[in-house]
């Protein structure tokens, strides 16, 4: 019988107070496993408390794209802010990347700084790291962001494929390009992270490894349902199953699913964000509704019914 165990992780912890809020909520409620903190959240300090307090599973959710740097010597004159004096943003990041304006040394710098602060925030380095935005997928990036897993023995991280994603008709064109962007992405990310020695799960290995399976693009936001994450798991899981040969199948008996979630309350301007104040994402209803979608009990039922697990990196 396959045993089918789910990490279901919020990310953005640290984002803000009612994001936080949010996000123990979930985890109290049994439905988040897990959490990525951004370390350059207003609220950073405070969700590190909570994870203690509440023994919360926490890693890193390295950002290069929202807010400010923790790197005190790249908060002034560095290839990675724009001229406002933050990060490039979502998009402006992939453009000044694209045109061959950022310092791979200075990603370099701000990644590893970002461990140094996750480690004085909670008092250990972070069982798993992945990136916000999905910037650590980025060509070049990719490269840097891999070396600084290995320097630190990070354990897990995340690529971001999601199976099935082609077929979903509900995400509008725009978006649907971008999640695109990301797969293709993180398709190239592959062979870069073997390269440097980190692997699937279910490749025996002593180095940094991301789970079988990856959720999250659709069932993002308005396009959370439980009917979804259902069909999503469902599928994922049989389309997993297709490309485990049936001579290794008694070796393969565990699946490792991440879903990627963004509960929380709503922030109200202008407390919130990485330095510039919360941002349309975190102030939008979606943020609620994927709190209540995650909470409710037939998702949990479901869960059950499949003997499907939860749990965090570290439990793996």
């Amino acid at each position: 019988m396959l045993q089918v165990k789910l990490i279901v992780t919020g990310d953005d912890f640290g984002y803000c107070p009612r994001r936080n809020q949010g996000i123990v909520d979930c985890f109290l409620a049994g439905a988040v496993s897990n959490v990525s903190l951004l370390v350059n959240g207003s609220a950073a300090a405070d969700a590190a408390k909570l994870a203690r307090r509440h023994n919360i599973p926490i890693g890193l959710h390295a950002n290069l794209s929202e807010g400010s740097p923790v790197c005190e010597v790249l908060k002034t004159n560095s290839s990675l802010l724009n001229q406002d004096g933050f990060f490039h943003g979502k998009m402006g990041f992939r453009t000044a990347l694209s045109k061959g304006l950022l310092n791979m040394s200075e990603v370099k710098q701000e990644l590893k700084a970002q461990v140094e602060l996750f480690r004085e925030l909670t008092g250990h380095l972070p069982p798993h790291m992945d990136g916000h935005q999905h910037i650590h997928v980025l060509p070049e990036v990719r490269h840097v962001f891999a070396e600084v897993l290995q320097e630190y023995g990070i354990k897990y991280t995340r690529v971001p494929i999601e199976p099935g994603l082609h077929n979903c008709d509900w995400i509008p064109p725009a978006l649907m390009d971008f999640y695109l962007g990301v797969e293709e992405d993180s398709f190239n990310t592959v062979d870069v992270f073997t390269h440097h020695g980190i692997s699937n799960i279910g490749v025996p290995s002593s180095g940094c490894r991301w789970p079988d399976i990856y959720i999250g693009l659709s069932t993002m936001g308005k396009n959370m349902s439980v009917a979804n994450i259902w069909s999503a798991i469902d599928s994922a899981i049989a389309e997993f199953m297709s490309r485990v040969p049936s001579p290794a199948a008694p070796q393969s008996s565990t699946v490792t699913i991440e879903l990627m979630v963004h509960p929380g309350y709503p922030s109200v301007p202008p407390v919130g964000g990485c330095g510039e104040g919360p941002d349309d994402f975190s102030q939008s209803w979606e943020r609620l509704h994927e709190l209540q979608t995650l909470m409710k009990p037939e998702l949990q039922s479901h869960y059950k019914t499949r003997s499907i697990q939860l749990c965090s990196f570290k439990d793996l």
